[in-house]
């Protein structure tokens, strides 16, 4: 279903063509939303361009559109307001239509895309024997609602879960555990993921310091690579431990992913450096093999190199991030490949997708991205750590948040005098401590870093997920207390737009889909969220100025369908963003 920007602007592209035929064409409409309601909704403000252009004032300008102007269906007589504005004011009868249009559509007016696309998006990927922690918190939610925005537009998603799961750290761990711990190399769960990282800090720790030990550690990974039985069940065992304990948050987030760590490409990586080596990019500098690619300077001002292959033979993480490259495009088929990192990886990836190009891997109807996020930070205005300085934990700051819940849940259950079940009680601390975390994060630009507050986010009013969802719940309310059944209303029944809360409000449903189609462009989710705040904002003015249930017909069926698409509006919105609703709070 079209928006009413893009059914406005057909409209004056044919006004234009009919009344300058080409003197108008590469002319912007600048049809926008009109800055203040008494100027009406939507305003053009084209009539200045095109008279500089035609040498005529912009007043008879705007008079000559309007004459060609076909738009009688949806709008009020247009008016001409200053040098040459035109103010545009839509008609109630074309919003009722509008309105009732999008009510009857499960998919709220929302159209599917018309050029469909594989789209790989390479997200959250934690490290193996490493717990994840508040940094991957932001990439995997962010990641999350992207694919799920860009799967409802209907494209072809591929969710990429690059994990850190091959290189030398496992030669480090597995020398170290030999030593101290060997039943964890040979048997399932013999350590737990906390006990697994301590390990991997000591086999850091004498890495570092233990010339021996290090190059014992050398030849483990040589072993690795060359399909040693032994080390190579010894590394699967450490990969699926540290995999279960992820999987344990991701079912907790609802997060679906497909595996693909670094151990999947390293197979692919010598003909990364045999193709550029025949392209004539791979030259040799102190002793590494690497790409040039104009643009990219040090601190000195020097040329900055991407390192592809180690002196000592090994490769590196641009190497495996080309291999990534090639083959979602020529395996997976992807005309959209994007990644989500935090903004230190900015430069990395530029460089990545600087050579990429320069090989000749990228096809010119491939867009490749990255869009990265800021950090997450403490209410001092400083990285998020605990208090003894080391990196929360993601696993204790989601728990932490369904505490806070619980707590507030049942202080506010015993104000009310209120009894609920042990299972209601759960369902809605875990729900609701969740979407806060998940919407604290989406409700912000990613590209900005974010101050972590379990008040702010807990709270019930402002832009928060607890405000999304007793806008939600409220609807609820009212069918429950009118025993209304929303999906058998009168199939008869007209939309009525008497009052200016409900304009207010069915204008602002009607923007749902344009919101939708900018975020699968953008890829900024915040936009959404917005969206949803001013839609729960709106809806409230609308409950508190309407009566639903006392109104006569035919206002009150009316108006039930009003909240109903409200209520559908914000489950899917929230939706989009890996947010569930609740039928009680």
């Amino acid at each position: 279903m079209k928006s009413i920007a893009q059914q406005l602007k057909t409209r004056f592209d044919k006004a234009f063509a009919a009344a300058f035929g080409e003197s108008a064409a590469g002319i912007d409409l600048m049809l926008v939303p009109a800055s203040n309601p008494q100027f009406g909704d939507f305003q053009c403000n084209a009539a200045m361009n095109l008279g500089k252009k035609l040498g005529k004032p912009p007043r008879a300008i705007a008079s000559t559109i309007i004459e060609n102007l076909d738009i009688a269906d949806i709008c009020e007589t247009p008016a001409i307001a200053g040098p040459g504005f035109i103010n545009l004011k839509l008609k109630p009868a074309y919003l009722e239509a509008q309105v009732s249009a999008i009510a009857a559509d499960s998919r709220l007016g929302i159209s599917q895309t018309q050029t469909p696309q594989r789209v790989a998006i390479d997200f959250s990927g934690p490290n193996i024997a490493k717990e994840m922690h508040v940094g991957h918190l932001r990439s995997t939610i962010i990641g999350d609602a992207i694919a799920r925005i860009l799967e409802f537009i209907g494209h072809d998603v591929l969710r990429i879960n690059h994990i850190g799961d091959w290189g030398t750290q496992f030669g480090m761990l597995i020398t170290y555990l030999r030593s101290v711990h060997p039943e964890a190399l040979t048997t399932a769960n013999a350590l737990d993921l906390g006990d697994l990282v301590a390990f991997y800090r000591q086999a850091k720790q004498r890495f570092d310091t233990d010339e021996t030990f290090k190059e014992t550690a050398r030849q483990e990974v040589v072993k690795l690579q060359a399909g040693a039985e032994d080390t190579r069940r010894a590394w699967k065992l450490l990969c699926d431990q540290s995999r279960r304990e992820f999987q344990v948050i991701y079912d907790l987030l609802d997060i679906q992913l497909t595996e693909r760590g670094e151990s999947f490409y390293n197979p692919l990586l010598p003909a990364v450096v045999e193709d550029l080596t025949e392209l004539g990019l791979l030259v040799e500098s102190d002793g590494a093999k690497c790409v040039f690619v104009d643009g990219f300077t040090n601190f000195e001002g020097e040329p900055l190199p991407l390192i592809i292959q180690k002196t000592d033979g090994g490769y590196n993480y641009a190497t495996t991030d080309l291999a990534a490259v090639r083959y979602r495009i020529k395996e997976d088929g992807a005309k959209r490949l994007i990644y989500v990192t935090d903004s230190g990886q900015a430069n990395h990836f530029a460089q990545v997708f600087a050579v990429a190009r320069k090989a000749g891997w990228i096809p010119e109807d491939v867009e490749i991205v990255h869009v990265p996020f800021g950090l997450v930070l403490g209410e001092d205005g400083k990285k998020l750590k605990t208090r003894s300085g080391e990196t929360v934990r993601l696993q204790d700051l989601l728990d932490e948040a369904i505490v806070r819940t619980r707590q507030d849940l049942e202080t506010r259950l015993a104000a009310e005098e209120r009894e609920e079940t042990a299972d209601f009680i759960a369902n809605v601390s875990q729900t609701v401590g969740l979407s806060a975390v998940k919407y604290a994060d989406l409700s912000q630009n990613r590209a900005s870093n974010y101050v972590f507050s379990y008040d702010k986010m807990l709270a019930l009013q402002g832009n928060t997920a607890p405000y999304m969802l007793y806008a939600y719940v409220r609807v609820q309310g009212i069918r429950r207390k009118g025993e209304i059944d929303f999906d058998n209303l009168d199939a008869g029944a007209k939309v009525i737009l008497q009052s200016d809360a409900e304009l207010v409000l069915a204008k602002h449903l009607l923007q749902f889909n344009e919101v939708v189609s900018a975020v699968g462009g953008d890829l900024l989710p915040n936009r959404i969220c917005q969206y949803l705040f001013e839609l729960s904002q709106k809806f409230n003015q609308f409950f508190e100025q309407c009566p639903v249930l006392k109104a006569e017909e035919p206002l009150r069926t009316s108006r039930l369908i009003l909240c109903d698409l409200t209520a559908r509006t914000l489950k899917l919105g929230l939706g989009l963003l890996g947010i569930q609703v609740l039928e009680r709070m």
